[in-house]
């Protein structure tokens, strides 16, 4: 697909006195999802680049914005106009992975052929600058179907509306943490039966939440996929998740993964990124950061990232793990493990999590002692009043550090 014909099938978005814009880069900051999606269907009638930013960044992401908008290199080919969907921000240096027309009609004809669906109908909870929530409108607009986005906070507070009858049924992507949250509330669990795809990504979803997704008869999709992506390139199919297959499942026809060596994970196809603003990815593979496996029958399983490894006294912990046995004890709604400086042992395994939370530390030690070998098992537990997430519900991993850090120098109370 050109971009001509993304700019028209986004028509309707357009506002009635959209005029095409010029060569100078677009930069959209709209929190508003339906003002959101009538700048974006407004930049793409030209061939600007568009930039699509987090309206909550502060002075640090904005000047970081401005320092790559003052590098523009030209494009290797006479294209122009591409779409720059962020990553990093909150968590890292501000990152746009440029993608254009194309990358985004393969990322979603392979989602529809994988799923069997001709119309994709989403309900969307998720930010339209992230890439999830981005591509939850793109399957939408591309296939005709219907894009209905909503708040979270009025999801979680209730507000449980009645979907309109469709022939291929409503899908809808959430974050764990949102659908844990979801679950314990019984008209949440009969609306979330309504739908004929729940997706869940974003973050690894832990064992004792799949289970009870699972014994609640949910059609959940765990699956994998990033930024670079234009979102999943692996899924399980609901019927495969309530048959009891876990993992990420297996992969989108649009879509290819390599196993290296040392296990990490390296992914191509026609969704790939173009680079990194400015730069201009190589070749047909990208190597990720996160480590997995390919099982006998081709399904994906990610045993979490390596620069996320934390190396205490020589035994290198993945705190994925770790944090999957924490949030299983039911004592932490939200829970990130961190490895701190400490002088005897290199790294010292630290879980943070919100202050309010108030988890029975004595039950939690318990399960440890049970399901960790004793390397892995939190020295310190720390609550911190600002718990930094993201509205996608991701978490600032370098935040947390630093302030349990700082929480711990500060010693007690």
């Amino acid at each position: 697909m050109e971009r001509a014909g993304l700019s028209e099938v986004l028509r309707t978005w357009r506002s009635p006195r959209s005029r095409a814009q010029g060569e100078g880069p677009v930069v959209l900051t709209k929190a508003d999802p339906r003002k959101f999606m009538t700048a974006v269907a407004d930049a793409l009638a030209g061939n600007s680049d568009i930039f699509l930013c987090d309206p909550k960044w502060g002075a640090s992401e904005r000047a970081q914005v401005e320092a790559l908008l003052g590098r523009s290199r030209a494009a290797p080919s006479s294209t122009t106009g591409y779409l720059m969907i962020p990553t990093g921000g909150t968590g890292g240096q501000v990152r746009f992975a440029r993608h254009d027309a194309a990358t985004l009609a393969a990322a979603v004809g392979g989602f529809t052929r994988h799923f069997g669906l001709s119309r994709v109908n989403a309900v969307g909870l998720l930010p339209l600058h992230h890439v999830s929530g981005l591509m939850a409108w793109m399957r939408c607009a591309l296939t005709g179907g219907g894009y209905l986005p909503m708040d979270w906070k009025a999801v979680e507070d209730g507000a449980l509306p009645r979907l309109p009858e469709k022939e291929d049924g409503w899908v809808i992507s959430l974050v764990p943490t949102q659908l844990e949250r979801l679950l314990n509330r019984d008209a949440a669990v009969a609306w979330l039966r309504s739908f004929r795809i729940i997706f869940v990504g974003g973050g690894p979803a832990w064992p004792e939440l799949l289970a009870k997704s699972a014994a609640l008869d949910l059609p959940l999709s765990p699956g994998y996929g990033m930024t670079e992506t234009a979102a999943m390139v692996a899924a399980l199919r609901p019927p495969e998740f309530l048959a009891g297959r876990r993992g990420c499942g297996a992969l989108l026809p649009h879509a290819f993964v390599q196993i290296k060596g040392d296990g990490a994970v390296a992914v191509g196809g026609g969704s790939l990124f173009r680079g990194y603003y400015p730069h201009w990815r190589a070749g047909d593979i990208f190597e990720t950061e996160d480590n997995g496996r390919l099982d006998e029958d081709g399904n994906l399983h990610i045993a979490g990232r390596r620069d996320a490894v934390i190396i205490s006294g020589g035994e290198k912990i993945d705190p994925a793990e770790v944090e999957a046995v924490l949030r299983g004890t039911g004592e932490f709604s939200d829970v990130v493990v961190v490895g701190l400086p400490d002088a005897d042992w290199g790294q010292v395994v630290v879980a943070a999590y919100p202050e309010a939370v108030r988890p029975r530390l004595e039950l939690v030690g318990e399960q440890m002692r049970r399901k960790l070998a004793p390397a892995k098992r939190p020295k310190n537990f720390v609550g911190l009043a600002s718990w930094p997430v993201n509205d996608e519900g991701k978490i600032n991993r370098p935040a947390v550090a630093r302030l349990a850090g700082e929480r711990l120098a500060a010693g007690p109370g």
